[in-house]
């Protein structure tokens, strides 16, 4: 299936099923998809250059220091919600000293806009390194990879291992050594981290959520998230929801 029958198709599923997609706000979603390590969204995200972002406030009268302000801001953001997907604190804050001090020794205003993408990017892959932790064989690389991607979809063993160009058994044991889990253990726990975050900053409802992971019903993905959790969606999301103010930094 190509990429535009792809697109048609969700939007066809989403409208017969009047599953009305309720998104991270922009400035969310932006700084999440960094912490994810989705390198791909984020040089997608990263296109529009920060001189023409809109909703820029105005921090100081001197375009070129409002520029600096506004980096410096979505530098500390980037580190903070790196640092909630398991990023070192010393290394958060080091990389965001760093791209800071870029920043403030650029004359121009197109060199602070023209560095943006270069800090994101580095973040996103740190994350994304970060996230297949000890893995070193290509082929379990590429199995994680495959898995964040299409966490939307039931993913099985089979597809897994097609995907990869491996015999499904063999991959069993080989991803149990690596990763420290089964397959369907990683992608479960991969799902319910989503499903966590979603339900902190998207308004997507937990029966959406459901259908958006691909879960069999909303029954199984309440009882996957309870074992995972200790408790339900619903009451996951009234203790951590939290309406962030962050602006358009991003």
């Amino acid at each position: 299936m190509n990429i535009n029958k792809e697109l048609a198709f969700q939007e066809f599923v989403r409208r017969e099923s009047n599953l009305i997609r309720a998104p991270y706000t922009p400035e969310q979603e932006f700084y999440s998809v960094i912490k994810s390590g989705n390198t791909t969204k984020v040089k997608e995200l990263c296109q529009e250059s920060l001189l023409f972002k809109k909703g820029l406030g105005t921090l100081s009268l001197n375009y070129l220091q409002n520029i600096k302000y506004h980096f410096a801001i979505t530098a500390a953001l980037i580190a903070r919600y790196c640092m909630e997907g398991g990023m070192e604190l010393s290394t958060a804050y080091g990389l965001s000293d760093f791209y800071i001090r870029k920043a403030d020794g650029s004359t121009k205003p197109e060199e602070v806009a023209l560095l943006h993408p270069v800090m994101c990017l580095d973040y996103a892959k740190r994350m994304k390194n970060l996230r297949k932790g000890k893995v070193t064989s290509r082929h379990i690389s590429a199995c994680i990879d495959y898995i964040w991607d299409n966490l939307h979809t039931r993913i099985t063993i089979e597809s897994l291992a097609s995907a990869v160009g491996l015999n499904s058994s063999y991959l069993s044991r080989l991803f149990k050594k690596e990763v420290g889990m089964t397959v369907s253990q990683y992608i479960r726990n991969k799902k319910i981290e989503t499903a966590r975050n979603m339900l902190i900053y998207s308004d997507y409802s937990p029966s959406q959520i459901s259908s958006v992971l691909a879960f069999p019903n909303q029954s199984y993905f309440t009882e996957i998230f309870h074992k995972e959790t200790g408790m339900t969606p619903s009451k996951y999301r009234n203790l951590n929801f939290r309406n962030t103010e962050i602006g358009n930094e991003g």
